[in-house]
């Protein structure tokens, strides 16, 4: 059974200027997910799905970018739904990654 965490990750950037920055940003989860990873990605409007396959584990999920805010939605599957809370803890500190400007 998949355990769902929700994270929130408010923002003043807009719609547009959020969705290009996650797309410009997205390459760089593989860095921070302990153990390496692979990670695919597609858009479908202004939501972005994920396939990671990290640790033996494969983990889906989706972020969801609206006008003052991004939505994540990750699906722990099994045994990685112990460590929920601290998943959930690290995206929430670490989150605004994706909404980082590197083109200046």
């Amino acid at each position: 059974m998949n355990q769902p965490i929700d994270v929130d990750l408010p923002h003043n950037l807009g719609k547009d200027e959020a969705r290009r920055r996650i797309a410009n940003n997205i390459h760089k989860l593989e860095q921070h997910i302990p153990g390496g990873a692979q990670v695919q990605s597609g858009w479908s409007g202004d939501q972005l799905n994920l396939d990671i396959a990290a640790m033996g584990q494969s983990v889906t999920a989706t972020i969801d970018v609206l006008e003052s805010k991004v939505h994540l939605k990750v699906l722990l599957p099994g045994m990685l739904g112990m460590f929920g809370g601290l998943i959930q803890s690290a995206l929430q500190s670490k989150g605004h990654v994706l909404l980082e400007d590197h083109t200046k």
